[in-house]
């Protein structure tokens, strides 16, 4: 495989320790508009801006059918190990922590050679929800975040593989890497420059084999149903996963909130299956979506709206533990603003939180899980490959991360370079930086800048 211009060849291991010194900065990470490549688009920058002596690198990658944190791993591991060095610099770590699946056993011996001093390989057990941030703290350093507390907390701080990537890179992102899963002709990781289109990125991966699709985005368990083909690759898209119109997987994700409503106010026996297997659940926290369930029919007092207010929304109640196929999640994130509005959180001691005797029995296979989903039938690989993406235009999104839409600093007309800046946050807001994917002629509108080629 040869590198993609702009990248380093990196293939396998790449060197540790010299000649892996840090050379960010704050301010130059949030110059380059990193964001968390994860799901989250939490501003790196802003997230760096704290003091904790651990840095924990989350390549867990547990969404059923997905490889692009691991061919990462597998191909550029050394801007990975330098921006993993640049992280921990920057908030003062002295230990940094790698949480990669116990499965890989490549990748584990390749990274215990090549780490440097003070970062660590922590191998996790092949189990969703692994990634989840408080999950893999837990499994890591064995402590447990407090309701709706963050890794600082219990001082550390979590970064995807691809975010750590792309500050060793020290270049403006620009493009993405993500895996294209499930009814394609060929399953693949690729990496696609931002604002592409999801249909010209399933196109790349041999197109769809069936004539009737959905398209779920990031993953098959958090997963945002793609409205159509022409929807634009974000900094955050993870995944691509295509599967027929027909799979219930593409019918659930799309069941109308009336329908959940309906069905699970009439069906719901309280069998506490749903709680039972929570992660959030058996780390102790506050979260009991059985009694989110009875929400709809039974009980709207403060201590089941508390009960949905720290869901993670991993979607294994849903998707996994209920035996009558009825939506706890959906019932969870329904509720959550009502019991914002209410002023509802936890009362309890932190300290006093403790994970469930159970816990370790409780965790879910993967490979039970992909059973469960039906998907089976589709290759579980997406190896890293090249393809020379030349789009004749990309719709770039001013929010593409957490916070608040980027302002644009180019007008319409203006001819950008590739790595051009597009946009800038508000100001005293929460945003990113947006640089553009290809050489064109700029138009802006509302939400986004289009770039013609």
């Amino acid at each position: 495989m040869t590198a993609n211009a702009g990248q380093s060849r990196v293939d396998g291991a790449g060197g540790a320790n010299g000649h892996l010194a840090p050379k960010s900065s704050i301010d130059r990470i949030g110059q380059l508009g990193i964001v968390g490549a994860g799901g989250g688009g939490f501003p790196t920058a802003a997230k760096l801006k704290t003091r904790v002596s651990l840095v924990i690198a989350n390549a867990a990658e547990c969404e059923p059918l997905l490889h692009k944190d691991k061919e990462l791993l597998h191909h550029f591991s050394a801007p990975f190990l330098r921006g993993m060095q640049t992280a921990m610099e920057l908030v003062g770590a002295r230990e940094g922590a790698i949480g990669v699946k116990e499965k890989y056993h490549e990748i584990i011996e390749a990274l215990e050679r090549d780490a440097p001093q003070g970062i660590r390989v922590v191998p996790l057990p092949d189990v969703y929800p692994a990634g989840d941030e408080f999950i893999l703290v837990h499994l890591v350093t064995g402590r447990v975040i407090p309701p709706g507390g963050l890794p600082k907390d219990v001082d550390a701080v979590v970064a995807n593989v691809e975010t750590l990537m792309n500050i060793g890179l020290d270049q403006p992102v620009t493009h993405k890497y993500l895996t294209v899963a499930g009814a394609v002709a060929t399953p693949v990781t690729l990496r696609v420059p931002v604002g592409i289109t999801i249909g010209e990125v399933i196109e790349a991966a041999g197109g769809a084999t069936e004539e009737h699709i959905g398209v779920l985005l990031g993953g098959v368990m958090m997963a945002k149903p793609a409205a159509s083909l022409d929807e634009p690759v974000t900094k955050t898209t993870g995944g691509i996963v295509v599967l027929p119109t027909t799979h219930s997987l593409i019918q659930r994700h799309n069941a109308p909130w009336l329908h959940v409503q309906r069905i699970g106010r009439s069906a719901c026996d309280q069998c506490r299956f749903c709680t039972e297997f929570c992660p959030r659940y058996l780390l102790g926290h506050p979260i009991q979506p059985h009694r989110a369930m009875q929400s709809l029919g039974f009980s709207t007092g403060a201590d089941a709206m508390v009960a949905t207010l720290y869901c993670c929304e991993c979607n294994l109640c849903t998707m996994y533990a209920c035996p009558e196929d009825l939506d706890p999640k959906t019932v969870c994130v329904q509720a959550k603003p009502l019991a914002r509005e209410r002023g509802l959180t936890f009362k309890g001691d932190p300290a006093s939180i403790t994970p469930h005797p159970l816990a370790e029995f409780r965790r879910v296979p993967m490979r039970r899980l992909i059973a469960k989903l039906g998907l089976t039938e589709f290759n579980n690989s997406g190896p890293l490959k090249n393809h020379a993406f030349a789009p004749r235009k990309v719709k770039v999104l001013l929010k593409q991360h957490a916070g608040a839409p980027s302002v644009a600093v180019v007008k319409s007309g203006d001819r950008v370079k590739e790595g051009g800046l597009l946009a800038v946050p508000q100001q005293d807001k929460l945003g990113a930086r947006i640089h553009a994917s290809i050489d064109g002629v700029a138009t802006v509108t509302n939400d986004a800048v289009i770039i013609e080629a």
